[in-house]
């Protein structure tokens, strides 16, 4: 099954607005402010992070499950930097942080298989042209 989504821009790039939607129940407006001065609205790099997150957690989920130590929890965070360079906007650092409660490991384990999400969850390998993504996995006690 495809996702999808679509989204509308109307105006200039700095006085203009855009409004999307994706799947059934996930909308929003965005404009130059809400992606680049921290203004009220949506911006795709706040649906990069949730994909990812989610993303993320899911493979890491799998990974456990499949390893005998199934969680009861994951709780992902993810931060995407979005820098305005020579040459135009860019995505440079994306930040994921972890925290997962799962009997039966210990945080070696855990931050390996945290690794091995990183690298191979979908999301990841689609944002593999991100020049830095990093993690920090906690275990919870």
């Amino acid at each position: 099954m495809a996702a999808r989504a679509n989204a509308e821009w109307k105006g200039g790039i700095k006085d203009g607005s855009g409004t999307f939607t994706a799947g059934d129940s996930l909308g929003g407006e965005y404009s130059f402010k809400s992606r680049f001065e921290d203004g009220p609205g949506a911006n795709p790099e706040q649906m990069i992070a949730g994909a990812h997150a989610s993303c993320f957690s899911m493979a890491l989920s799998l990974i456990l499950d499949e390893a005998g130590t199934p969680v009861d929890s994951v709780r992902t965070d993810a931060r995407v930097t979005v820098r305005l360079l020579d040459e135009g906007p860019t995505i440079t650092k994306i930040e994921l942080s972890t925290v997962g409660n799962v009997p039966g490991i210990d945080q070696a384990a855990f931050e390996e298989a945290a690794e091995a999400a990183k690298a191979n969850c979908p999301v990841s390998k689609a944002l593999a042209g991100v020049p830095e993504i990093t993690l920090e996995a906690t275990l919870e006690s």
